[in-house]
């Protein structure tokens, strides 16, 4: 199945994506989150009972698969090779950080530039939503625990990123990432190993990696992560960038107004965004409007 969320007339509501239509399930459970803790499988049943409501997908706005997850954790330095155009040693252990949720936009949303960089940088990733609660979760049931993948436009602003040690600041800019188009439930992918993402600019291939290069594959990702913390229904983890980022290129290739990214996962699917200024503060447009 392909589980989305979307915003109709100011109604914020998701459900499963029929061909040109979404089966509105909002009328069962409040949001997608919610409904993972009752399994993909009565989610399933729910979509195929009669007289469901369907909504045409044409003119909805997209949102974040899961819009509203308790979690978003990345893995940064995840593929070898970028490991080492990034100039650094392998790792020994995955290294972490933390996104908020109003840093990511959905498919066909503005992604916003931000007004204090120019060393804006495209970062494709596949992120795994997770369906099933647990802590100390053992690599060989990890992915027991999976609901579905998705694709993700993480997304650096370098120069936040290297202030100091840590990249918070550089990673958690307001709609400087994106998410989706859609959840795509793990049945229907089988091993993730066999994934590939393609991360283009203006319709230029910038990225390709392999999933089955991972350092850490996402079975241990998840087995390392609940060690310290309990995952839940709808937590996002993010399974790293493969090589070709804008800031190791010579010269470095930053994104600028105007650009579209697309993340494109083959079985996930594609996600698509636009490069638009972030708008000024609405203070300083009322100052401005004085002035």
């Amino acid at each position: 199945m392909k589980l989305m969320s979307f915003e109709q007339g100011g109604r914020q509501a998701w459900g499963v994506v029929r061909g040109e239509e979404v089966v509105d399930l909002s009328g069962v459970w409040p949001d997608m989150r919610t409904a993972l803790e009752d399994g993909v499988g009565r989610i399933a049943q729910e979509a195929g009972r009669a007289g469901m409501p369907c909504t045409p997908l044409a003119g909805l706005q997209w949102l974040p698969p899961v819009p509203n997850p308790r979690k978003i954790l990345c893995v940064g330095l995840n593929y070898g090779r970028h490991v080492l155009e990034a100039g650094r040693e392998l790792p020994a252990h995955p290294s972490l950080f933390i996104r908020y949720a109003d840093s990511f936009v959905g498919h066909g949303q503005d992604m916003w530039k931000p007004r204090a960089s120019d060393r804006y940088d495209y970062e494709g990733e596949l992120a795994v939503v997770i369906g099933r609660a647990g802590r100390h979760i053992a690599a060989r049931d990890a992915l027991a625990h999976v609901a579905g993948y998705t694709c993700m436009a993480e997304n650096s602003v370098r120069d936040f990123q290297k202030h100091n040690a840590q990249v918070t600041p550089g990673k958690n800019f307001e709609r400087s990432g994106a998410l989706g188009p859609w959840l795509v439930t793990a049945d229907e992918i089988g091993d993730p190993a066999r994934l590939r993402v393609m991360t283009r600019l203006n319709g230029e291939t910038l990225q390709q990696g392999e999933v089955s290069d991972l350092i850490f594959p996402i079975a241990e990702l998840i087995a390392y992560i609940s060690a310290f913390t309990p995952l839940s229904p709808g937590d996002v983890i993010a399974t790293g960038t493969p090589e070709g980022v804008g800031s190791s290129r010579k010269p470095p290739r930053f994104m600028a107004v105007g650009d579209t990214l697309e993340v494109d996962i083959p079985g996930v699917g594609t996600l698509v965004n636009r490069v638009a200024d972030e708008p000024a503060p609405a203070h300083q447009e009322q100052g401005d409007a004085h002035g």
